[in-house]
């Protein structure tokens, strides 16, 4: 007994200090949030609680005069089953965004590697390049493309000068979504401006060691330049993908979604039925679809991309 109660009187049972936090502390902490307290306010108000907002208005009947009444799953199952111009829409966004967006990362790349060498004047070039991008979203830049591409615009009086007969494009169900889809390539700035920066990061001594084993310009381009490339690639995907999947501006100034709803893209068709119809709680659901879809594209994305995306740390594994 008198032996365990020695170690029991040894034994030092340590106590963790309180942590004080000094007044010139606090005074920081206050003068940062303070700083910040503008966006803060904006992202609550003007994200977080839009976002909870639609959550429950997809539930219910609301056309911003009466109180909106809940209604269940109505709006999903008029949705899916009661409304043959959401799936025109559907079909539209999906045509759009799985054509524009590899045609879009395709010419980005290829100017990237163009503007990724040793020239007299490269930087007047990349910020040419980069221009579409900055005002390529632009009302103005959409009105503007509407008039290149009217039954008398400039396209068709160019074609007239070699005796070629113009069509109406944007009246024309096959071509309408293609004048888009055109404009949308032709903004392929930012990707480019990324992949860029990517392949700057390539070490030259790899392609050198290439050239020196005898591989050719395609070799090293599918066995270095890609795999190297490949997180880039990844960024890009996503963010194209989620704008495409998001497209209105361009719709909505050029051809309004017509014809025969062609390019009525499923943006453009929830802005009108949320704020052309006021049926604001139809116009929720059909937003928390494209968030569920996004947010799937997403997904599966980011789990392929194990098996294609190469990273410079695995390289000791």
């Amino acid at each position: 007994m008198a032996e365990s109660t020695g170690v029991a009187s040894n034994t030092r049972v340590r106590i963790r200090p309180r942590t004080h936090v000094s007044i010139a502390t606090r005074k920081k902490w206050l003068a940062g949030y303070a700083f910040i307290s503008p966006w803060l306010i904006g992202f609550i108000g003007l994200t977080v609680i839009p976002i909870l907002a639609v959550f429950y208005l997809g539930f219910t009947r609301y056309d911003i005069f009466t109180p909106p009444r809940w209604i269940g799953l109505e709006n999903f199952q008029r949705m899916f089953f009661r409304d043959p111009r959401y799936w025109r829409s559907v079909n539209a966004t999906l045509y759009f965004a799985f054509t524009s967006v590899p045609l879009r990362l395709v010419f980005a790349l290829a100017i990237a590697m163009v503007l990724n060498t040793k020239h007299k004047a490269l930087g007047l070039y990349r910020a040419l390049y980069y221009t579409p991008s900055i005002v390529g979203t632009s009302v103005a830049v959409a009105v503007m493309w509407r008039q290149i591409f009217s039954g008398r615009g400039l396209l068709n009086w160019f074609l007239a000068q070699f005796g070629i007969q113009g069509v109406s494009w944007l009246g024309d169900p096959r071509t309408a979504i293609w004048t888009i889809i055109i404009l949308v390539i032709w903004q392929f700035g930012s990707p480019m401006l990324i992949f860029l920066a990517g392949l700057k990061q390539i070490p030259t001594e790899m392609y050198e060691s290439a050239a020196i084993d005898g591989a050719r310009a395609r070799h090293r381009f599918f066995r270095i330049t890609l795999p190297m490339l490949s997180p880039v690639i990844l960024f890009n995907l996503i963010m194209q993908i989620i704008f495409g999947l998001t497209v209105f501006t361009q719709a909505f100034i050029i051809t309004g979604g017509s014809p025969l709803d062609t390019t009525n893209f499923y943006a453009l068709y929830l802005y009108r039925r949320a704020f052309e119809n006021f049926q604001m709680g139809y116009g929720s659901a059909m937003a928390l679809v494209l968030l569920a879809v996004v947010a799937l594209f997403t997904f599966v994305v980011f789990k392929s991309s194990a098996k294609w995306v190469f990273y410079e740390t695995e390289t000791g594994k």
